[in-house]
């Protein structure tokens, strides 16, 4: 081979390596791109299951802070029940005539 052969075969060889490496950083980019890309959508998706598990966190304690309220109340309009069931049952055991007067005959 002569000189300028090869000086042709490595320019031609200069010309591919730059080709490669070009491509190299050509994907290189690409797939920093993906992973940005996908790493936006699990962040995404990762506040989106943040928020709904907040959601039920905080329904879960208004739920028992309205429980803490309520059992008082409940409690006492048991016992209020209670006590129109007992004066109900009292009133349903008298006799609703008077007692002296006579049946019709």
């Amino acid at each position: 081979m002569t000189l300028p052969e090869v000086k042709a075969k490595t320019k031609q060889a200069r010309k591919w390596l730059w080709v490669g490496l070009a491509a190299f950083a050509a994907l290189q980019v690409y797939l920093v791109q993906e992973l940005l890309a996908a790493m936006i959508l699990f962040s995404i998706l990762f506040v989106l299951v943040a928020v709904a598990a907040l959601v039920i966190y905080l329904f879960d304690r208004v739920g028992q802070r309205t429980i803490e309220w309520a059992e008082p109340q409940t409690v006492k309009a048991a016992h209020a029940a209670r006590k129109a069931l007992d004066r109900a049952e009292e009133f349903s055991k008298k006799q609703l005539h008077r007692q002296r007067s006579e049946t019709a005959r």
